[in-house]
């Protein structure tokens, strides 16, 4: 079953450019999406998501009814949902293993759909830009692609991807959604289904914790187990970081050099974001020893003010 725009098959053969073409309404939703002021959005029902990772649930949810991610330069952020029974997915892609885990979100997504009698799945695409080495581009088509492949029809709603996402300054090109300072980050009201940029200053437990997993070179995981309506962290195992203390003595230009897939465009907490990462992971050489000794995840709910906080696992 095809990737549809309009009850008609993408044709991947083209460039993206023609397809943007063939369906103007692509074009003219990006510039909407790319024109909006940025709301503020509270901890309370937020649920972020880091590179890497992803999460669905649906309008039932009494904990989680907003789901946001950042930081996408040349990454994708990607939002399925299934318009019958509401089940929403937001996953942040770096072209690791896209058709695995296009095919992922999909089975997440209709196992919460599974008593629908009617709907379909949309697909939102955003992120990327017209970055030098055309990772932006690669990971669009990829992501066609993937969606292309998958048993089911998806209907393709937004496409703010690459050159329908850049902006130029002083011959350097930058995203305009991804999320850094007044620039926008996306996310995703599960209950009215409205996409929309943001700021937001939460970003949930465990940032250092879910980041080292991802540096260390993790697959995509699901974060949340929306029928006990909990954020679950793990366990992760990895082994000791190669050269860490050789890129922590490292300055600045170096790393951003180094370990950024774009970097003249990334935010300016990359650095000290990666950095922060690079410490943890040294305090933690062998999380099986001082974070999962009892190969439980971390498991938190959000309490009355709205934040994630610890239960304990000894139940699970």
């Amino acid at each position: 079953m095809p990737l549809l725009v309009n009850g008609q098959r993408v044709d991947l053969a083209r460039p993206t450019a023609d397809m943007v073409r063939a369906h103007p309404h692509l074009e003219e939703k990006a510039k909407l999406l790319r024109s909006q002021p940025a709301k503020i959005v509270e901890p309370r029902g937020l649920l972020y998501i880091q590179q890497r990772e992803f999460a669905v649930t649906t309008p039932k949810d009494g904990s989680v009814s907003i789901l946001g991610s950042d930081d996408a330069t040349t990454c994708h952020l990607v939002v399925l949902r299934h318009t019958g029974s509401g089940a929403t997915c937001l996953t942040h892609c770096d072209g690791s293993d896209t058709e695995a885990e296009v095919s992922l979100i999909m089975s997440s997504v209709k196992s919460l759909s599974n008593t629908a009698e009617c709907g379909r799945l949309e697909v939102h695409l955003v992120g990327g830009f017209n970055d030098d080495r055309q990772l932006s581009q690669k990971l669009t088509n990829q992501l066609l692609r993937a969606f292309d492949l998958q048993p089911d029809d998806v209907h393709l709603v937004t496409f703010c991807v690459t050159e329908l996402n850049d902006r130029e300054e002083k011959d350097i090109h930058f995203p305009i959604i991804y999320g850094i300072g007044e620039l926008k980050l996306l996310t995703v009201n599960v209950k009215t289904a409205e996409i929309f940029p943001a700021t937001f200053p939460e970003k949930g437990p465990d940032e250092d914790l879910r980041s080292a997993h991802i540096l260390t070179g993790a697959a995509l995981t699901n974060i949340y187990d929306a029928k006990m309506e909990q954020l679950r962290i793990g366990p992760y195992f990895w082994r000791p970081f190669p050269h860490v203390d050789f890129w922590l003595e490292q300055d600045d230009k170096q790393i951003l050099q180094n370990l950024s897939t774009s970097p003249l465009a990334e935010p300016p907490h990359f650095v000290s974001h990666i950095r922060s990462t690079l410490t943890f992971l040294k305090e933690h050489p062998f999380p099986s020893h001082s974070l999962f000794p009892n190969r439980k995840p971390r498991l938190y709910k959000k309490n009355e003010e709205g934040l994630w906080e610890q239960v304990c696992s000894d139940k699970i």
